[in-house]
């Protein structure tokens, strides 16, 4: 449960009386105050030390690490331009879960982390745009290499 669910259980009764003359007096509700601080300060709401969120962050970089993994055999057996792009998207994706992780351990300070990984997104946005675009029949630069 919520770090203050007890204490508010506890005392929902006398809260809810001065709550209710604070209202009809014309001010507000505690409540409203409170969950609002309870939100913007609890230690649950953190990113630094949540060890679910490091557990998801790790199950998506072994993920992604073994897709960028595979991107690069395929580029090596294949060659090729959109197959380097490829791998370079999907390393940028790799890229963010080792910015994610650094991060949740305190390594990566919380601007770093929206700056870089906003970056990324746009970078790994722009690559597969580029990639399809230049790779897909009936390719504008007129090459070869696009399959029909």
């Amino acid at each position: 449960m919520f770090p203050s669910a007890t204490v508010a259980a506890v005392d929902a009764s006398a809260v809810a009386a001065v709550d209710a003359s604070a209202v009809a007096a014309g001010g507000s509700s505690r409540w409203a105050v409170d969950l609002g601080s309870w939100l913007a300060g609890a230690s649950w709401w953190s990113v630094e030390g949540s060890t679910p969120l490091l557990v998801v962050i790790l199950l998506a970089g072994v993920g992604t690490g073994a897709l960028f993994a595979v991107s690069l055999i395929a580029y090596a057996r294949r060659g090729g331009r959109q197959f380097l792009l490829v791998s370079v998207a999907i390393g940028a994706l790799w890229a963010r879960s080792i910015v994610g992780a650094g991060t949740v351990l305190g390594y990566v300070p919380m601007p770093a982390h929206h700056y870089v990984e906003h970056t990324l997104d746009f970078a790994i946005a722009a690559t597969v745009l580029y990639a399809v675009y230049t790779h897909a029949p009936g390719d504008v630069s007129g090459s070869d290499d696009a399959e029909p």
